[in-house]
């Protein structure tokens, strides 16, 4: 059983039990739901689902679901779905405990920190017995001021003028791969630039200062993070956009790609999600254009890169990492 459908098989066993009931005539706020998920335990024409992923926004809004990226008002019950990130999971809690009047439901897998998270809010407030399931928890609590000590500030200065928010890729400073990809880039890049799976901004800062760069777009899945990079990259040639680089185009080719993308999908690692970065960048740059992308040594990116591209250099790294040149754009051979 995945993680996605234990969390169906925890809810639908919770409501069966009498753990868990809906509010009849009141809506119910449901953060950070993942792809793939069976919500079908949830009242659907009741419920608020509440991502700042937009991935799992689409995957849901495809389904009918009503979608946003932040609360609307008051709620009758919130469900919690635990991240990777402690700090954000916290967050969500202290959120949905400022918005909802009632039962709040939290959900997650050993892997998210569910037994960690369940012994905090013992701490704090009474906890029911959990339902346990598919490796994984979930309990409910009311919503008490006692989480507010969890609701986040504003972002934080981590280097260099820099600011990150809880639960953001590197977090708590500089990426060493971005870094080591932002030495390697040439001073010369081409005139419109796109930085895909741009996070909190940094590459696209460096980008930014190189000779000749008129447009950089940002093009950032997590919302939070790219809210970030609106903070870090304050400069009129930058264009943000929340979307899945995977799938996103720019209005016309572009002569240049960075990324450093990335290769987990919650905390699964998934190498697929970096093999479609590469179909992707291939597919939005000139005839001329250039790719500059910086990897995990173990990651198996090279031969995609050669389906993608005619010609794919590897310009150096450490022994943590390999960063590589590919031009000569072509739509995979498949």
């Amino acid at each position: 059983m995945t993680a996605s459908s234990g969390a169906g098989a925890r809810l639908l066993q919770a409501v069966q039990t009498g753990l868990v009931t809906w509010p009849e005539a009141a809506r119910v706020a449901v953060f950070a739901p993942r792809a793939g998920m069976d919500l079908s335990a949830l009242p659907k024409e009741m419920c608020h689902l509440l991502t700042r992923l937009r991935p799992d926004r689409d995957f849901f809004a495809g389904q009918g679901w009503d979608c946003a990226r932040a609360p609307e008002g008051h709620y009758g019950a919130a469900v919690v779905f635990a991240t990777r990130a402690k700090p954000l999971t916290q967050a969500l809690i202290a959120e949905a405990a400022r918005i909802t009047d009632g039962m709040i439901v939290v959900d997650g897998t050993k892997t998210d920190g569910i037994e960690s998270l369940l012994k905090a809010c013992r701490a704090r407030v009474a906890v029911s017995a959990p339902v346990s399931k598919a490796h994984g928890k979930l309990f409910t609590v009311v919503a008490a001021p006692e989480f507010d000590a969890w609701a986040p500030g504003a972002p934080q200065e981590v280097t260099d003028g820099f600011v990150t928010a809880p639960g953001v890729f590197s977090a708590d400073g500089i990426d060493p791969a971005s870094h080591l990809l932002a030495e390697a880039l040439p001073e010369t890049l081409g005139a419109e630039v796109v930085d895909l799976g741009a996070g909190w901004g940094y590459l696209a800062a460096r980008v930014l200062e190189r000779d000749g760069v008129e447009v950089i777009h940002l093009v950032e899945a997590d919302d939070a993070a790219l809210d970030c990079a609106r903070r870090n990259v304050f400069d009129a040639r930058a264009r943000f956009h929340w979307q899945d680089a995977t799938r996103w185009q720019p209005p016309a080719p572009v002569d240049c790609v960075v990324m450093n993308p990335p290769f987990h999908s919650g905390r699964a690692g998934d190498p697929g999600l970096g093999q479609a970065f590469i179909r992707a960048a291939a597919k939005m740059l000139k005839p001329r254009g250039q790719l500059f992308m910086v990897a995990n040594r173990h990651l198996p990116y090279e031969a995609e890169l050669a389906a993608c591209f005619g010609q794919v250099d590897e310009l150096g790294g450490d022994n943590r990492f390999k960063i590589f040149h590919a031009t000569r754009p072509s739509r995979p051979r498949r």
